[in-house]
């Protein structure tokens, strides 16, 4: 492979930007960063000149289900299909995200959707949100399944050579005993879809649970049983466990952006992340789509899926119309953060969550999953493994 040169760029680190700067990527992966001047390439090299646009990190989506007309949960086809699109969104990785279906039929359907051989955004595992749930929210009733272990190996064999990671509920029963399966192999186990108490949700974390996703989102708030006394729950026991992450569907309708703040203050730059949970019809127009045998309506582009009137639940969200590079620029609007912190929260904390050490920032021996963004912060070109995945026509 020969080696890729983006010069005249404004790389976006951790904690600041540097301008003037070009990097030099070979094989895959960044070779050096340094000022233009001091950086010489091979004459055979592919040299981009980035006219000043930022240079950051790939972004890592951890939780999505779907994209245009694609919805991982129709099967190999659409998830390749999906990963050709990703890249336009400035996504070099990511995990898939996969809705429950009964016991038996999950695995198969996991084992066809692990060995696809997918060109474009990179598969990091895949997302099992389900059937370890105590709560549907938007899923099929097929979430709500039962502490079975060899469920659990069966997934995990399903998902090979990737990783299964699981989205769990503290608050279903016998939950503690599956953690140690799904954790092994310094896996993280994510929680989700709970009402659990403040007990249940510290048992989950010492047994294994690390992050939250979609927080605040199907983490409904305790009832007052004693008048004038504010009731703790899951929300409380993440916020206040350094050991937790959290990731948030930053659209303005999900959350509101004062609980991102929050959770800013109380967890840190590096423990808060943003995913889009994408249903079909993200990056489309607003309108009507059909995903999962429901009917989703998204009002104005990045807004939140809800369902119809032509649904059992009318109005109720389903995921999102959000995609991540909408994301980041919400970050900066809603959030008041600069864009080292907004990238972070895509690509170097999702990274971090995966427990993956050459991915989520520009670095030197780091993977050259890179994208260039112009000064409103729109994808320009996207690299993925140093090969051009997107390139704004």
């Amino acid at each position: 492979m020969s080696e890729l040169l983006i010069t005249n760029a404004v790389v976006v680190l951790t904690d600041r930007v540097i301008e003037g700067h070009s990097v030099l990527c070979e094989h895959g992966r960044i070779k050096q960063i340094a000022p233009v001047a001091e950086i010489k390439a091979a004459n055979t090299a592919q040299t981009i000149d980035a006219m000043g646009k930022y240079l950051a990190p790939g972004f890592i989506d951890l939780h999505i289900h779907g994209v245009h007309d694609f919805l991982i949960d129709d099967g190999v086809d659409n998830l390749l299909s999906i990963c050709e699109l990703l890249p336009q969104y400035g996504v070099t990785s990511f995990l898939p995200t996969v809705c429950p279906l009964p016991a038996g039929k999950d695995a198969a359907f996991l084992a066809t959707l692990s060995k696809a051989m997918p060109e474009g955004t990179a598969i990091l595992g895949f997302h099992l949100e389900g059937p370890f749930l105590a709560m549907t929210g938007a899923l099929p009733p097929e979430a709500l399944g039962k502490a079975d272990t060899n469920r659990v190996k069966a997934l995990i064999k399903a998902a090979k050579p990737y990783k299964a990671i699981f989205s769990v509920s503290p608050d279903f029963e016998n939950i503690v005993d599956l953690l140690p399966l799904m954790s092994a192999n310094n896996t993280p186990v994510f929680i989700t879809h709970t009402a659990a108490t403040v007990k249940q949700a510290q048992a989950a974390i010492e047994a294994g649970v690390c992050h939250a996703t979609h927080f605040y989102d199907v983490f409904p708030c305790p009832s007052v049983t004693d008048p004038g006394v504010r009731p703790c729950g899951t929300v409380e026991a993440v916020l206040a466990d350094p050991r937790v992450s959290v990731d948030f569907i930053l659209d303005g309708e999900h959350v509101d952006p004062v609980a991102v703040k929050m959770a800013l203050q109380c967890k840190g730059s590096d423990r808060v992340c943003l995913i889009t949970d994408a249903n079909k019809g993200a990056g489309f127009p607003p309108g009507r789509y059909k995903a999962l045998g429901n009917e989703v309506d998204f009002k104005y582009p990045g807004a939140p899926a809800r369902l119809t009137e032509n649904t059992q639940y009318p109005g109720c969200l389903a995921g999102s119309g959000l995609t991540m590079d909408k994301a980041v620029r919400n970050a900066i609007k809603m959030l008041n953060v600069d864009v080292p912190q907004a990238i972070r929260m895509v690509s170097t904390n999702p990274a971090q969550v995966l427990r993956l050490k050459a991915k989520g920032q520009i670095k030197e021996g780091f993977d050259a999953d890179m994208v260039l963004l112009d000064n409103s912060l729109n994808v320009c070109s996207t690299w993925v493994g140093g090969i051009c995945r997107y390139s704004k026509k």
